[in-house]
């Protein structure tokens, strides 16, 4: 029989290797974290990229999403528990990551309330695939993502509400970029993160999208959505200065990597059809430059 301290470090393990798995924009647990929060930040983030991953993997109803999205929410809350609900929970066989993210929790002490914005907004994914306005977008956007750096600071041990204004400026923005980027393939799935009121302004048409067709009325559109998500990333530029050590050049490059998807989607004329732009080995040498001159 495995011993408790040898299925939590199994578990830590299995979470970091979920973290490896997944592409990003931004580096998840990497080297430039301080190595104690590793573990942790690995756990968040296997948490976290499986519910998504409930939510949009293709091949299942909407209600087994949903279904599976509830069973990941009452594992969330008897991970959290204590005392004899919490013995309960551990003797249940639980997915592996609850072992590790309810050490975490506890350990970090973390918000239980950001995890369950999460998956509300998972949720969300399953249930809405067009958004009316641009704070309908926002609200989702609060959910979604600014939760994980608000995890993030309290794991580094940063509990600060200017810091969690930036964190959250620069988290939205990152989930912007990744809309903006992902434009065909959520548009293949059937949705769209662009709002309508954007669209009809714009006069951009589903059907050009249909089409594979990167329109003038859609580039200005896109060029609107990327003037707003730039000016989110500068909003939140300070936090990658208020933090010290390690993660400051982590989040640095997180900063970075987004603001590099806009660039690179500027280039192309926001062409996501015939060049879906990414983060890869020819840009680490200007991104780890800038990192370190940070003008």
């Amino acid at each position: 029989m495995v011993s408790h301290d040898a299925a939590l470090s199994l578990a830590y393990a299995q979470c970091e290797r979920r973290a490896r798995e997944h592409y990003e924009n931004f580096p998840v647990a990497s080297f430039l974290l301080p190595a104690a929060m590793r573990p942790h930040i690995a756990a968040i983030y296997a948490f976290a990229r499986t519910a998504d991953d409930f939510a949009d993997e293709p091949g299942l109803a909407p209600a087994e999403r949903l279904r599976l999205l509830d069973d990941w929410g009452r594992q969330l809350a008897g991970c959290s528990g204590s005392g004899r609900e919490l013995r309960e929970f551990t003797n249940s066989r639980p997915d592996p990551v609850f072992l590790a993210l309810g050490r975490t929790i506890r350990e970090c002490h973390l918000p239980v309330s950001l995890f369950e914005d999460l998956l509300s907004a998972f949720r969300q994914d399953v249930e809405t695939t067009r958004y009316e306005t641009w704070a309908s977008v926002l609200d989702y956007c609060r959910r979604s993502a600014n939760p994980v750096g608000r995890l993030v600071l309290r794991v580094a041990g940063y509990d600060d509400s200017k810091l969690d204004e930036q964190s959250d400026a620069v988290c939205t923005a990152l989930q912007l970029a990744n809309f903006w980027q992902d434009l065909g393939r959520d548009w293949a799935i059937g949705r769209i993160y662009v709002p309508r009121e954007e669209r009809v302004a714009a006069g951009a048409r589903e059907d050009d999208l249909a089409a594979g067709k990167m329109t003038p009325e859609w580039r200005r559109v896109m060029e609107t959505m990327t003037d707003r998500t730039r000016a989110l990333f500068a909003a939140g530029r300070g936090v990658c200065d208020g933090v010290s050590g390690r993660l400051k050049f982590e989040l640095r490059l997180t900063w970075l990597g987004g603001s590099r998807i806009l660039d690179k989607l500027e280039r192309r004329g926001f062409d996501v059809f015939n060049h879906r732009p990414t983060i890869g080995g020819r840009d680490v040498p200007a991104l780890l430059r800038d990192a370190v001159l940070w003008r």
